[in-house]
């Protein structure tokens, strides 16, 4: 699938979202969201969230109990360490719930009047603050009871990805091409970066600044006082977030090809590296091997000199970034014969899970 024909695939899928929302229909056509603590994978799939026992890969507990649809949920569930569980609703009604990981009973959900758009970003919370990007155009502010704790902060184009924060400083990017640094302490005085293409990625942290991936085929280093640079060009659009290993910098784009930027040097480590599929999800680090997914439904692990150690065929197609509990990576396939698998860091399958209607 070229570089068009899957962003095309990529909108339709998005859009299903919305219309499923405007018809009130319970539809389940876009991939899911992962999240996991050491004993559960948390996994939002169309009109439920999912808790799955890692051990034997069965379901543990779903949300709502029957399916509704006035929710929806596509983003990657978030895990507070006060015992919250964070994710919000596309469906017609578009609540921000916070649910208890053990048992999946609601602890609250708050609806905005201001808010007018779909949550398909994940929040990012610091400290007693939730920080929720909407695809309005606004980050609400929230404290960890759900209430608004100060105005929401406009940033004008849909956002789809998490924030990022330095500890001091929340990092954003939107689908308006628009890059944004704020500083929660003082609002009015937010930059806002031009990438020259759209951002769906969550920005990565580093030394003074972050790094992140654009449509405009670049990755950028963008410093906390605004300053920035183009540090690389791939062959076509990013869409997931980087990963920093150290002085290492990997990322992949939609042809399908998997880079490792040297960030001392600014050289490239390897020549190309290129599964059998675009890349959509993001890379994962676990241990010595670096995991891709791939568009074609691959799951490829690779050692530092991106050399292929296994791969595995997953099935339907990969566009969720695998996530690890403990010795498990855990994969989330959009259109296969199961939603969710577990694999060992040698590539052995250990379980998959299929809800029960």
């Amino acid at each position: 699938m070229n570089t068009k024909r899957l962003m095309l695939f990529i909108l339709l899928a998005l859009g299903v979202i919305f219309l499923s929302a405007c018809s009130g229909q319970p539809l389940a056509n876009n991939w899911p969201g992962l999240a996991t603590d050491a004993e559960h994978a948390y996994l939002a799939a169309g009109s439920f969230v999912y808790a799955v026992d890692l051990e034997s890969g069965e379901e543990v507990w779903r949300y709502p109990a029957e399916a509704d649809g006035k929710l929806l949920f596509y983003a990657n569930p978030v895990l507070t360490s006060n015992g919250q569980l964070l994710i919000g609703s596309t469906g017609t009604e578009h609540p921000f719930i916070s649910l208890d990981p053990a048992t999946g009973k609601e602890k609250w959900a708050k609806s905005f009047n201001e808010n007018k758009g779909a949550w398909l970003a994940s929040p990012l919370v610091v400290n007693d603050t939730i920080y929720a990007p909407n695809t309005d155009g606004f980050l609400y502010v929230l404290d960890m009871n759900g209430k608004e704790s100060a105005d929401p902060i406009e940033l004008g184009g849909a956002l789809w990805s998490a924030p990022s924060t330095d500890g001091s400083l929340l990092y954003i990017a939107s689908l308006d091409h628009q890059f944004h640094i704020i500083d929660p302490a003082n609002v009015g005085s937010d930059q806002s970066i031009d990438l020259g293409g759209a951002a769906p990625g969550s920005p990565v942290v580093g030394s003074d600044g972050v790094y992140v991936g654009s449509f405009a085929s670049t990755i950028e280093y963008i410093k906390s006082n605004g300053g920035h640079k183009v540090i690389a060009k791939t062959d076509s659009w990013i869409w997931g977030s980087p990963l920093l290993d150290g002085q290492t910098l990997y990322y992949a784009d939609l042809s399908g090809k998997v880079y490792s930027l040297d960030l001392a040097s600014g050289n490239q480590n390897w020549d190309t590296v290129q599964p059998d599929g675009p890349i959509v999800a993001s890379l994962l680090m676990a241990g010595d091997q670096l995991y891709v997914a791939t568009e074609a439904g691959t799951l490829v692990a690779l050692d530092r000199d991106g050399k292929t150690v296994w791969e595995k065929t997953v099935g339907g197609k990969i566009y969720t970034t695998p996530v690890v509990s403990g010795d498990l990576i855990l994969v989330a396939p959009y259109q296969a014969d199961f939603v969710l698998a577990a694999y060992d860091a040698a590539g052995k399958q250990a379980w998959t899970f299929v809800p029960e209607k």
